[in-house]
């Protein structure tokens, strides 16, 4: 979810050489020019959710983060992520529906969740797409977003991050994709994301699509390119999007992004809602 989001912690344990105390590098490639070429996609989706049943999320599709910022990730936000609880992570009518709630829970003033499909479904390459709903209220922070799986490169941003949808309340309708690199993030000031302003972002679905080949990543809004970012060839710290990644959903509330300009505490219950999940296949021409 944009790079204010995710404060990971990565260890790489230290290999001693046999004489002496030298410590090896890690096993990254060295980094060589892609193909520049274009790219499509299968026309049926390898992995869905269509959220066509009732009750909790499909626990074959979904995971939980459980917990705080204190759990070793999150942006000094104000809720705790729950698991299992129906309140916060409902499927009804069509629609998976992520409710922030305003309610003392484990010494947070919020309660909301964060779905994951790491370990159930992990992607490399394809073409991803959500159909949404945002919630509206200052301090709101939605996110459908993805994450590497194994963290090859090491802990964020340097093994990578991409942003199919982010909404902060405070700027109504103002959406955002992004992708977030060891190279590329706010931190230095070479954050690589696009916004549009569309109409009732908050009232009516829209479709928000990230296309990830060897060769770019492309955003989209209802069908219309917002985002490119090209791998330009030069390693890792640039383009670690060469490794699984996995979808996370979630509903946030305040934080470094979500709370610069407060919240509003009448906005609560916030809710966002998903009509579907999709990824399709890349093709190899």
């Amino acid at each position: 979810m944009n790079n204010y989001r995710m404060t990971s912690f990565f260890l790489i344990p230290l290999l001693l050489v046999a004489c002496g105390k030298e410590t090896r590098k890690p096993n990254i490639p060295e980094p060589h020019p892609p193909q520049q070429k274009e790219y499509t996609f299968g026309a049926a989706a390898s992995w869905a959710d269509e959220f066509d049943y009732e009750g909790l999320p499909d626990e074959d599709k979904w995971g939980y983060d459980v917990g705080t910022g204190s759990s070793g990730w999150g942006n000094n936000e104000l809720q705790y992520y729950t698991e299992k609880r129906i309140e916060n992570a409902r499927v009804g009518n069509g629609v998976l529906t992520i409710t922030a709630i305003k309610e003392g829970h484990e010494g947070s003033a919020y309660t909301s969740a964060r779905l994951v499909s790491r370990g159930k479904a992990d992607f490399l390459y394809g073409r991803f797409e959500v159909r949404a709903k945002v919630p509206q209220g200052v301090g709101t922070w939605p996110a459908a977003w993805m994450l590497p799986t194994d963290w090859k490169y090491g802990g964020w941003p340097a093994s990578g991050e991409i942003d199919v949808l982010e909404h902060v309340g405070y700027d109504q309708d103002r959406v955002h994709i992004s992708v977030h690199t060891e190279a590329y993030n706010h931190v230095i000031g070479t954050q690589k994301t696009a916004s549009k302003k569309i109409e009732k972002a908050t009232t009516e679905f829209h479709l928000y699509r990230v296309d990830w080949t060897p060769a770019y990543i492309r955003g989209y809004v209802d069908d219309v390119q917002i985002f490119n970012f090209q791998n330009e060839g030069s390693g890792y710290k640039a383009w670690p999007f060469d490794q699984k990644f996995h979808w996370l959903l979630n509903l946030a509330v305040g934080g470094n992004w979500g709370g610069v300009e407060g919240v509003d505490e009448a906005a609560f219950p916030a809710r966002m809602e998903v009509d579907y999940v999709r990824v399709y296949p890349l093709i190899e021409n």
